[in-house]
């Protein structure tokens, strides 16, 4: 058999759609709220990288022809999903379609005339952000993984991520965003490096004593990845300057070592529907928590109210374990990707407790509060107010 006579016994077994029948599916999607509904067709593009680079279908997901068998039952399990497949002019999507079916997906198309013809009747494109040979290399460990894969990897190139303290969590969580590729980290840090800092702030050095922590972080990270972009924020967050602040970064990982930051930024990221992820350290343990904007509590469902002084005493006061830093701020960097990237299950409405002299980690639910004062029912971001949390924590400033 010649190849065209295959060719066209293959389309004669699948299904086609054309450019204006999607593009209208596509419309209507939009309409929906896209994928996340699971409303719409699943756009998969099958062609080699260097025609990926010259554009896409907005929306569509990349997978070459030499891995799709490889690589479709993690990015589609779903077997009775909507599929429309394209290539350059129809033939790869065709074979890619029959290839499919045989591998049990029941509701695949193959888009006649591919992506040739959606450029030839003026439709909008994308272009991938095209990660040079370097960056290729140093995330490979990233990208050979199905639930990241390149777009993953670009994705944390894009973000911004915000760390609260350049100190004990802020260094274990800033190191490993940064290795990872998360293209801007931002530090709120005041303070200068101490020498009693560098047991367990992995940040810093003992040549940058008396430098300050945000700029310590920056020299660090610039010798871990050139990719990322770190910002130093050398100041307190306050009721005045904490919006302005957090309002450009994707997510903010806390790691606050007093209760008016705390709820400070509590009230300030719900405001901003900003993504929380909360970590904190005493002695031996070590808590993480994730809190989503209004899907699921917020830091006042868990303590309405701040304990007494006396009751909470600082690390400075108490002591804490070095290398536990590491694990929670490590923790909290799992849950900042799996946000970032909207992967995995994250501890949202959950409490992980890590207690190191034990070696054992609980978990505890903790549910929403639906009378929390700045979540609950009825509650919505533009009525939160800021205030004074020196005053409402009954703490010295």
């Amino acid at each position: 058999m010649s190849f065209g006579n295959l060719l066209k016994d293959v389309k004669a077994r699948i299904r086609e759609t054309d450019i204006e029948t999607l593009r209208k599916e596509i419309d209507a999607q939009k309409g929906k709220g896209g994928n996340g509904n699971g409303a719409g067709p699943i756009l998969v593009d099958v062609r080699e990288k260097d025609e990926w680079t010259e554009g896409f279908i907005p929306g569509a997901r990349w997978i070459p022809r030499g891995f799709l068998e490889l690589r479709i039952e993690d990015q589609v399990p779903e077997r009775s999903a909507e599929i429309v497949l394209y290539c350059a002019g129809g033939t790869r999507s065709a074979l890619a379609a029959r290839a499919l079916g045989e591998l049990g997906y029941t509701n695949v198309k193959s888009l006649a005339g591919g992506f040739s013809a959606w450029k030839r009747a003026g439709l909008p494109f994308d272009r991938p952000y095209v990660m040079t040979q370097e960056q290729s290399l140093r995330y490979a460990r990233h990208t050979m993984l199905p639930e990241l894969g390149e777009a993953g990897q670009v994705k944390l190139l894009k973000s911004k991520v915000l760390c609260l303290g350049a100190g004990g969590l802020g260094s274990p969580a800033g190191l490993y965003l940064a290795a990872a590729g998360v293209g801007t980290v931002g530090f709120v840090d005041d303070d200068v490096v101490d020498a009693s800092n560098l047991q367990r702030q992995i940040l810093h050095a003992t040549d940058r004593i008396g430098m300050p922590k945000v700029d310590s972080a920056a020299a660090a990270i610039a010798k871990l990845n050139p990719d990322v972009k770190v910002v130093a924020h050398q100041t307190r967050l306050s009721s005045d300057n904490v919006l302005d602040i957090i309002k450009d970064y994707d997510l903010i990982i806390d790691g606050a070592d007093n209760f008016p930051t705390r709820y400070l930024i509590n009230d300030a990221a719900l405001k901003l529907m900003k993504p929380v992820v909360d970590g904190s350290i005493y002695r031996f343990d070590g808590t993480v928590t994730t809190f989503l904007p209004f899907k699921g509590p917020c830091y006042r469902c868990f303590y309405p109210e701040p304990p007494p002084p006396d009751m909470a005493p600082s690390c400075q006061e108490a002591g804490v374990l070095g290398v536990l830093c590491g694990v929670i701020g490590s923790i909290q960097t799992v849950e900042a990707i799996k946000v970032l990237l909207g992967i995995g299950k994250t501890l949202s409405g959950r409490q992980l407790v890590f207690d190191a002299l034990a070696m054992k980690f609980r978990e505890f639910k903790r549910p929403h509060d639906p009378t929390c004062p700045v979540c609950g029912e009825g509650k919505k971001p533009e009525d939160i107010e800021l205030i004074d949390y020196q005053q409402f924590c009954n703490i010295r400033a």
